[in-house]
C-alpha cells in the first residue's frame, strides 16, 4: 500500500488534472513525483524552489488570484520557516489554502534537527480559524485532502510516514472501545500503539484524525460527572490540553498529556523507534504512563 505521502502526491496530481482551479506550490520537495504534472499544467503546477518564503506567499498570491492552492514541503520548512508568511500572507489577509507537510515531528531522524518540526501543530493553532488534520492511515490522508480543497478554508494536513494498521474515516472523536475507568484520546498515527497500551484496560478510547475544530461535544459525550482524560498527540505534549479543558471547564477532571517532550531537546539520530522511545511514546511506555494514570 501507498504511504500517506505517495498517497497524497497521486491525489494531488488527480485533484490538478481535473479541476482547473486548484494549483499546486512546490519548494523542490516531491517535484519529481509531480513532473509530468508540472509538464501538463506549467501554469499551476509551480517549483519555487528552496524558497519557503516565497513557497507560502506564492501560495497566497495564487489564491487573490482566485486560485485554490495547495502548498507543501516538509513541516520543519513549511510551518517552522515560512511562518511570518502564514501569519501575514494568508491569515491576516484570510485568504485560503490547504497546507500540506511531511515529516511529522521526527519521521526523518538522520536528517538531524532541521527536519524535526514537533512543535508544528502549537504554531498553526495560534492562530485563528484553521483546520487541522492529523490523518493515522493513507486512505485518511486522501479524503481529508478530497475534503479539504473545495472552498476557501484555512487547512493545515499533517502527514507522517507513521501510520494505523486500518483507516477511520469518521468524523469527530470516534468511539474504537468502551470503558468505565476514564477516557483516552488518540491522535492519528497514536492509535495502534495506544490500542496495544490499553489492552485489558477498563477505559474508553476515543480516536481523531481532526485536532482543529476539536470535537468537544464528542468529549463531553464520552466522559461521566467526573472524568479522567489522557491525551495522546504524535507532537508537542499537551497541544491540545486547552482544548480539553476548555471542553470540560464544567465538570471536575484530571488531565495527563503524552507527546513530544517539552523538558528537554534530544540530540540524537537514531531511528523513529529510538525517538519514540525517548519521547514515551511507544507502546510500552505509554502503557506504563495510563496504566498509573487510571489506577495509581
Amino acid at each position: 500500500m501507498p504511504n500517506m505521502r505517495e498517497t497524497f502526491l497521486a491525489t494531488a496530481e488527480e485533484i490538478v488534472n481535473t479541476d482547473p482551479d486548484v494549483a499546486i506550490v512546490l519548494a523542490d520537495i516531491s517535484a519529481a513525483s509531480l513532473a509530468e504534472a508540472a509538464r501538463r499544467h506549467p501554469d499551476r503546477v509551480i517549483n519555487v524552489g528552496i524558497r519557503e518564503q516565497l513557497l507560502v506567499s506564492t501560495g497566497a498570491g495564487l489564491a487573490l488570484a482566485g486560485l485554490r492552492p495547495i502548498v507543501h514541503t516538509f513541516n520543519a520548512f513549511l510551518v517552522e520557516r515560512a511562518f511570518e508568511q502564514i501569519k501575514l500572507d494568508l491569515s491576516h489577509q484570510e485568504l485560503g489554502a490547504v497546507l500540506v507537510s511531511y515529516g511529522a515531528s521526527y519521521d526523518m531522524p538522520m536528517e538531524g534537527r532541521t527536519h524535526q518540526a514537533p512543535g508544528d501543530v502549537a504554531l498553526i493553532d495560534s492562530l485563528p480559524g484553521w483546520y487541522v488534520h492529523v490523518p493515522g492511515h493513507p486512505e485518511e490522508a486522501r479524503r481529508l485532502l478530497l475534503d479539504s480543497v473545495p472552498g476557501d478554508s484555512r487547512t493545515y494536513l499533517r502527514l507522517s510516514a507513521q501510520a494505523n494498521s486500518v483507516p477511520h474515516l469518521g468524523v469527530g472523536l470516534q468511539t474504537i472501545r468502551q470503558g468505565t475507568r476514564g477516557v483516552v484520546i488518540a491522535v492519528g498515527p497514536m492509535l495502534d500503539r495506544v490500542l496495544q497500551a490499553t489492552e485489558g484496560m477498563d477505559v474508553t478510547v476515543l480516536y481523531t484524525s481532526t485536532v482543529r475544530p476539536f470535537d468537544a461535544e464528542g468529549l463531553r459525550a464520552a466522559v461521566w460527572d467526573v472524568a479522567d482524560v489522557a491525551l495522546v498527540e504524535p507532537y508537542l505534549r499537551g497541544t491540545s490540553a486547552h482544548c480539553v479543558a476548555d471542553a470540560l471547564a464544567d465538570r471536575p477532571h484530571r488531565l495527563l498529556n503524552l507527546g513530544t517532550r517539552r523538558d528537554a531537546e534530544v540530540r540524537i539520530y537514531g531511528t523513529r523507534a529510538d525517538h519514540d522511545l525517548v519521547h514515551g511514546l511507544d507502546a510500552g511506555s505509554i502503557a506504563l504512563s495510563l496504566k498509573e494514570f487510571f489506577t495509581g
